[in-house]
Protein backbone atom coordinates (compact mmCIF):
# COMPACT_ATOMS: atom_id res chain seq x y z
CA UNK A 1 0.00 0.00 0.00
CA UNK A 2 2.99 2.30 0.86
CA UNK A 3 4.74 1.54 -2.24
CA UNK A 4 1.46 2.56 -4.34
CA UNK A 5 0.36 5.82 -2.61
CA UNK A 6 4.44 6.48 -3.19
CA UNK A 7 3.55 5.45 -7.17
CA UNK A 8 0.71 7.41 -7.31
CA UNK A 9 2.40 10.29 -5.13
CA UNK A 10 5.11 10.82 -7.93
CA UNK A 11 3.22 9.45 -10.97
CA UNK A 12 0.02 10.41 -10.18
CA UNK A 13 -3.21 8.43 -12.46
CA UNK A 14 -5.24 10.83 -14.36
CA UNK A 15 -8.63 11.00 -16.17
CA UNK A 16 -8.21 9.62 -19.98
CA UNK A 17 -10.44 11.98 -21.34
CA UNK A 18 -10.41 15.11 -18.75
CA UNK A 19 -6.54 14.89 -17.82
CA UNK A 20 -7.57 15.87 -13.90
CA UNK A 21 -5.79 13.50 -11.63
CA UNK A 22 -7.98 10.58 -10.35
CA UNK A 23 -8.99 9.75 -6.75
CA UNK A 24 -7.68 5.71 -5.48
CA UNK A 25 -11.38 4.86 -6.29
CA UNK A 26 -11.25 6.04 -9.87
CA UNK A 27 -9.59 4.21 -12.98
CA UNK A 28 -9.46 5.49 -16.15
CA UNK A 29 -11.93 8.20 -15.77
CA UNK A 30 -13.04 10.44 -12.58
CA UNK A 31 -15.91 10.50 -11.87
CA UNK A 32 -17.28 12.94 -13.59
CA UNK A 33 -16.45 11.81 -17.08
CA UNK A 34 -17.55 8.43 -16.25
CA UNK A 35 -20.95 10.02 -14.84
CA UNK A 36 -21.33 11.06 -18.54
CA UNK A 37 -20.73 8.05 -20.27
CA UNK A 38 -23.97 7.28 -22.76
CA UNK A 39 -24.96 3.76 -22.00
CA UNK A 40 -27.38 2.03 -24.39
CA UNK A 41 -28.88 -0.10 -22.49
CA UNK A 42 -29.30 -2.23 -25.25
CA UNK A 43 -27.80 -5.25 -23.47
CA UNK A 44 -31.31 -6.42 -21.30
CA UNK A 45 -33.33 -5.00 -24.81
CA UNK A 46 -35.03 -7.36 -26.63
CA UNK A 47 -35.84 -5.83 -30.55
CA UNK A 48 -33.26 -2.92 -29.53
CA UNK A 49 -32.36 -0.54 -32.23
CA UNK A 50 -29.37 -2.32 -33.07
CA UNK A 51 -30.80 -5.62 -33.67
CA UNK A 52 -33.58 -3.66 -36.03
CA UNK A 53 -30.75 -1.95 -37.65
CA UNK A 54 -29.28 -5.86 -38.26
CA UNK A 55 -32.30 -7.79 -39.21
CA UNK A 56 -32.67 -8.57 -42.90
CA UNK A 57 -28.80 -8.12 -43.06
CA UNK A 58 -27.52 -10.60 -40.64
CA UNK A 59 -29.88 -13.69 -38.84
CA UNK A 60 -28.12 -12.64 -35.44
CA UNK A 61 -29.69 -14.18 -32.33
CA UNK A 62 -28.64 -11.21 -30.44
CA UNK A 63 -26.96 -7.78 -30.07
CA UNK A 64 -25.68 -5.53 -27.77
CA UNK A 65 -23.65 -2.53 -27.83
CA UNK A 66 -22.02 -0.57 -24.42
CA UNK A 67 -22.13 3.25 -25.16
CA UNK A 68 -22.93 5.83 -27.67
CA UNK A 69 -21.15 7.47 -29.77
CA UNK A 70 -21.09 10.87 -30.00
CA UNK A 71 -19.20 13.41 -32.38
CA UNK A 72 -16.65 14.86 -29.60
CA UNK A 73 -17.53 12.96 -26.85
CA UNK A 74 -15.95 10.70 -24.43
CA UNK A 75 -16.45 7.58 -26.30
CA UNK A 76 -15.13 8.87 -29.31
CA UNK A 77 -12.09 9.96 -27.38
CA UNK A 78 -11.36 6.58 -25.58
CA UNK A 79 -11.98 4.84 -29.11
CA UNK A 80 -9.90 7.10 -30.57
CA UNK A 81 -6.93 6.52 -27.86
CA UNK A 82 -7.54 2.49 -28.11
CA UNK A 83 -6.75 2.93 -31.91
CA UNK A 84 -4.87 5.05 -32.45
CA UNK A 85 -2.35 6.62 -29.49
CA UNK A 86 -1.71 2.88 -27.85
CA UNK A 87 -3.79 3.55 -24.55
CA UNK A 88 -4.58 -0.67 -25.18
CA UNK A 89 -5.78 -1.08 -21.47
CA UNK A 90 -9.29 1.00 -22.50
CA UNK A 91 -10.39 -2.05 -24.45
CA UNK A 92 -10.19 -3.84 -20.89
CA UNK A 93 -11.91 -1.23 -19.58
CA UNK A 94 -14.52 -1.49 -21.71
CA UNK A 95 -15.06 -4.91 -21.69
CA UNK A 96 -15.73 -5.06 -18.24
CA UNK A 97 -18.56 -2.92 -18.14
CA UNK A 98 -19.90 -4.56 -20.63
CA UNK A 99 -19.07 -7.57 -19.41
CA UNK A 100 -20.99 -7.04 -15.97
CA UNK A 101 -23.86 -6.48 -17.67
CA UNK A 102 -24.23 -9.49 -20.23
CA UNK A 103 -23.11 -11.95 -16.91
CA UNK A 104 -26.15 -10.54 -15.29
CA UNK A 105 -28.63 -10.68 -18.70
CA UNK A 106 -30.51 -14.03 -19.51
CA UNK A 107 -30.24 -13.30 -23.27
CA UNK A 108 -26.39 -13.68 -23.18
CA UNK A 109 -26.58 -17.24 -21.33
CA UNK A 110 -26.28 -19.65 -23.89
CA UNK A 111 -22.61 -18.38 -25.55
CA UNK A 112 -20.00 -20.47 -26.64
CA UNK A 113 -17.47 -18.49 -27.85
CA UNK A 114 -16.07 -15.00 -29.06
CA UNK A 115 -14.27 -13.86 -32.01
CA UNK A 116 -13.29 -10.54 -32.30
CA UNK A 117 -13.11 -9.06 -36.10
CA UNK A 118 -9.85 -9.17 -37.43
CA UNK A 119 -7.22 -6.67 -38.49
CA UNK A 120 -5.03 -6.97 -42.06
CA UNK A 121 -1.48 -8.19 -41.01
CA UNK A 122 -0.28 -4.88 -42.28
CA UNK A 123 -2.19 -3.16 -40.14
CA UNK A 124 -1.82 -4.88 -37.09
CA UNK A 125 1.78 -4.88 -37.36
CA UNK A 126 1.43 -1.11 -37.97
CA UNK A 127 -0.34 -0.83 -34.80
CA UNK A 128 1.44 -3.44 -32.72
CA UNK A 129 -2.01 -4.96 -31.08
CA UNK A 130 -5.89 -5.39 -32.34
CA UNK A 131 -7.68 -2.80 -30.03
CA UNK A 132 -10.42 -5.35 -30.03
CA UNK A 133 -7.76 -8.20 -28.12
CA UNK A 134 -8.26 -6.64 -24.49
CA UNK A 135 -12.03 -6.47 -24.71
CA UNK A 136 -12.56 -9.91 -26.24
CA UNK A 137 -10.52 -11.22 -23.40
CA UNK A 138 -12.26 -9.05 -20.90
CA UNK A 139 -16.03 -9.65 -21.89
CA UNK A 140 -14.77 -13.84 -22.04
CA UNK A 141 -13.44 -13.71 -18.58
CA UNK A 142 -17.18 -12.31 -17.40
CA UNK A 143 -19.45 -14.97 -19.58
CA UNK A 144 -16.68 -17.62 -19.02
CA UNK A 145 -16.28 -18.37 -22.53
CA UNK A 146 -13.03 -18.87 -24.64
CA UNK A 147 -11.86 -16.36 -27.08
CA UNK A 148 -10.78 -18.20 -30.49
CA UNK A 149 -8.08 -17.16 -32.21
CA UNK A 150 -7.48 -17.51 -35.81
CA UNK A 151 -10.42 -18.60 -37.50
CA UNK A 152 -11.19 -15.09 -39.59
CA UNK A 153 -8.36 -13.57 -41.18
CA UNK A 154 -8.81 -10.11 -43.06
CA UNK A 155 -7.41 -10.47 -46.54
CA UNK A 156 -7.68 -7.32 -47.76
CA UNK A 157 -7.09 -3.52 -46.28
CA UNK A 158 -9.52 -0.99 -45.81
CA UNK A 159 -9.76 1.89 -48.50
CA UNK A 160 -12.47 4.81 -48.37
CA UNK A 161 -16.07 3.70 -48.92
CA UNK A 162 -17.34 7.00 -49.29
CA UNK A 163 -18.00 7.29 -52.72
CA UNK A 164 -19.22 3.99 -53.48
CA UNK A 165 -22.91 2.88 -53.30
CA UNK A 166 -24.15 0.37 -50.51
CA UNK A 167 -23.97 -2.98 -52.98
CA UNK A 168 -20.37 -2.58 -54.11
CA UNK A 169 -19.12 -1.76 -50.39
CA UNK A 170 -20.70 -4.89 -49.70
CA UNK A 171 -18.87 -7.02 -52.57
CA UNK A 172 -15.70 -5.32 -51.37
CA UNK A 173 -16.05 -6.22 -47.40
CA UNK A 174 -17.28 -10.00 -48.22
CA UNK A 175 -14.07 -10.21 -50.07
CA UNK A 176 -12.22 -8.99 -47.05
CA UNK A 177 -12.40 -11.55 -44.42
CA UNK A 178 -12.06 -15.14 -45.35
CA UNK A 179 -13.14 -18.67 -43.13
CA UNK A 180 -9.53 -20.52 -42.79
CA UNK A 181 -10.98 -22.76 -39.79
CA UNK A 182 -14.51 -23.59 -39.85
CA UNK A 183 -14.01 -26.67 -38.07
CA UNK A 184 -13.27 -24.86 -34.82
CA UNK A 185 -16.80 -23.08 -34.61
CA UNK A 186 -19.07 -26.06 -35.98
CA UNK A 187 -22.20 -26.04 -33.71
CA UNK A 188 -21.15 -22.99 -31.78
CA UNK A 189 -23.05 -19.73 -30.97
CA UNK A 190 -20.29 -17.24 -31.56
CA UNK A 191 -20.17 -13.95 -29.70
CA UNK A 192 -18.69 -11.68 -33.07
CA UNK A 193 -17.18 -8.51 -31.07
CA UNK A 194 -16.04 -5.02 -32.69
CA UNK A 195 -15.74 -1.13 -31.78
CA UNK A 196 -18.16 0.95 -33.24
CA UNK A 197 -20.90 -0.44 -35.77
CA UNK A 198 -21.55 2.01 -38.35
CA UNK A 199 -22.77 0.79 -41.39
CA UNK A 200 -22.93 -2.71 -40.39
CA UNK A 201 -21.10 -3.69 -43.79
CA UNK A 202 -17.83 -5.09 -41.51
CA UNK A 203 -19.91 -7.30 -39.07
CA UNK A 204 -22.28 -8.29 -42.14
CA UNK A 205 -19.14 -9.48 -43.89
CA UNK A 206 -17.51 -11.34 -41.03
CA UNK A 207 -20.91 -12.91 -40.13
CA UNK A 208 -21.52 -14.22 -43.54
CA UNK A 209 -18.39 -16.20 -43.32
CA UNK A 210 -18.86 -17.53 -40.43
CA UNK A 211 -22.01 -18.76 -41.30
CA UNK A 212 -20.37 -21.27 -43.88
CA UNK A 213 -19.51 -23.03 -40.68
CA UNK A 214 -21.65 -26.09 -39.94
CA UNK A 215 -24.99 -25.24 -37.68
CA UNK A 216 -23.03 -22.00 -36.44
CA UNK A 217 -25.70 -19.17 -34.90
CA UNK A 218 -24.09 -15.21 -34.24
CA UNK A 219 -24.72 -12.88 -31.86
CA UNK A 220 -23.04 -9.64 -31.50
CA UNK A 221 -21.77 -7.38 -28.98
CA UNK A 222 -19.79 -3.51 -30.18
CA UNK A 223 -18.20 -0.85 -27.40
CA UNK A 224 -20.45 1.48 -29.25
CA UNK A 225 -23.45 2.61 -31.13
CA UNK A 226 -23.69 5.45 -33.34
CA UNK A 227 -27.04 7.24 -31.90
Amino acid sequence: MILADLINLFYPKTCLHCGNQLHKHEDYLCMFCHSQLAFTAYTDWAGNPLEKALAGRIPIVQGTALLFFRKQGITQHLIHLLKYKGEETIGAFLGHLLGKLMAKSKRFKDLDCIIKVPLHPKKLKKRGYNQLTLFAQTLASHLDIPVIEHVLVKVKTSETQTRKNRLNRFKEFNEKFRLIAGDAIEGKHILLVDDVITTGATLEACSNELLKAHNTKISIATMAVPE
